[in-house]
């Protein structure tokens, strides 16, 4: 045990972080499996959902702290490659051409 004020400080400061941070790893891991399940179902809205919800929490997860950037864009990646090929995306309906910027008439 440290023997220092702020060394004792120190440790219940990281023994606390650690705590929310596995709370945090826990919920990826979760909204992961949830995000393998509907690709497994093939409902191309839960997909969707699934594959969302997943990217944003491992977005805040990069922005906390928890898990490296890289990471997350590996996963989200990979994730995004597999929801295209199981539920491929319907084409947006085509927007008109603008004719250079102008407002329209």
């Amino acid at each position: 045990m440290a023997n220092i004020k702020s060394a004792r400080k120190n440790i219940r400061k990281s023994a606390k972080r650690a705590l929310a941070n596995a709370s945090v790893r826990s919920r990826l891991k979760t909204l992961s499996k949830n995000a393998a399940v509907a690709l497994k179902g093939g409902d191309a809205e839960k997909i969707a959902t699934a594959a969302a919800a997943a990217a944003s929490a491992f977005d805040k997860a990069v922005k906390t702290g928890v898990i490296h950037r890289n990471k997350a864009s590996r996963v989200k990646s990979k994730l995004a490659k597999n929801a295209a090929k199981a539920a491929p995306a319907v084409k947006p309906a085509a927007t008109e051409a603008s004719d250079g910027g102008g407002e329209a008439a």
